[in-house]
């Protein structure tokens, strides 16, 4: 019989700190069986020492204290691709796959952080390359795995709905035009001609928005918010935090919801925990 999974995405804003400040309890009473987590920030044996229990796989970034990201569940994985793309992408510590057998059913999960950018600086170049990597394998996951599910902290908001001060980032990375088409052919019906919102047409690859099309065409839920001022509080969020599945694993949702804290003074990272629960297992 299939039975419920529930899977979680999540950038801690650093392991240590996270942990120090609640994470392991928000933890243990969450339910999660597999977890996604961005900017890990921290060594191997450190992430082990901060999940205690749980089956780590990690790829850790080149450069001390930055990025980082893992999958931790508690069951056994039987595959594991920090692979992207050729060289010189740079990759390290913002892709991680990992493949797990529920019941005798086969799924793939990714834990991928998208580089941040900055508008028309070589910051912006990488995470191009970046994409275009994204672009490619998409296509080829999906034909490998039928069930198969990228989630993280993309760092694009898709849609105006996505955003609260949209008009304000129009420029901005993480909303340019060019960047919301890449989103557009993601999730354009696969094989059609799908218009961008630069203007650009390219090819849609079919996978699915779980939390826009759980929502529905509401403002956010917002996944993140800045640590300045009062953008907690005033809810001026992004929602940059993904589950983006291919179809048939998007037919197995029951129940998707974004954990926004009660309080900025609760929060033990500047992104909230994103959730699906799937039915998978035969």
């Amino acid at each position: 019989m299939p039975r419920r999974v529930r899977i979680v995405s999540i950038n801690v804003n650093g392991i240590r700190a996270a942990a120090r400040k609640g994470m392991n309890e928000w933890l243990a009473a969450s339910g999660a069986d597999i977890l996604a987590i961005q900017e890990v920030r921290a060594t191997t044996a450190e992430l082990q020492a901060a999940l205690p229990g749980w089956d780590v796989v990690h790829d850790e970034a080149l450069a001390k204290g930055r990025a980082g990201v893992a999958i931790a569940s508690r069951l056994p994985h039987v595959r594991m691709s920090t692979v992207l793309g050729p060289e010189p992408l740079d990759s390290a510590g913002r892709w991680i796959e990992a493949d797990f057998d529920i019941d005798g059913e086969s799924i793939a999960v990714v834990s991928a952080y998208v580089p941040t950018g900055e508008a028309e600086t070589p910051r912006q170049d990488a995470k191009w390359a970046f994409l275009d990597a994204m672009e490619r394998r998409m296509p080829q996951l999906a034909a490998e795995h039928p069930l198969a599910l990228i989630m993280g902290d993309l760092n694009v908001g898709h849609r105006t709905l996505d955003i609260r001060n949209w008009k304000g980032n129009v420029k901005k990375a993480g909303f340019l035009p060019r960047e919301r088409a890449y989103f557009d052919r993601f999730l354009g019906e696969p094989g059609a001609d799908v218009t961008g919102a630069d203007g650009t047409t390219g090819t849609g690859l079919g996978w699915v928005d779980v939390g826009r099309r759980f929502a529905g065409d509401v403002d956010g839920p917002y996944t993140w918010w800045s640590m300045r001022g009062r953008a907690f509080d005033n809810d001026t969020g992004w929602r940059i935090d993904y589950h983006l599945a291919t179809p048939a694993l998007a037919e197995r949702v029951v129940d998707y919801t974004v954990v926004r804290a009660p309080s900025w003074d609760t929060r033990w990272s500047d992104h909230a925990p994103v959730i699906a629960d799937y039915t998978l297992g035969r």
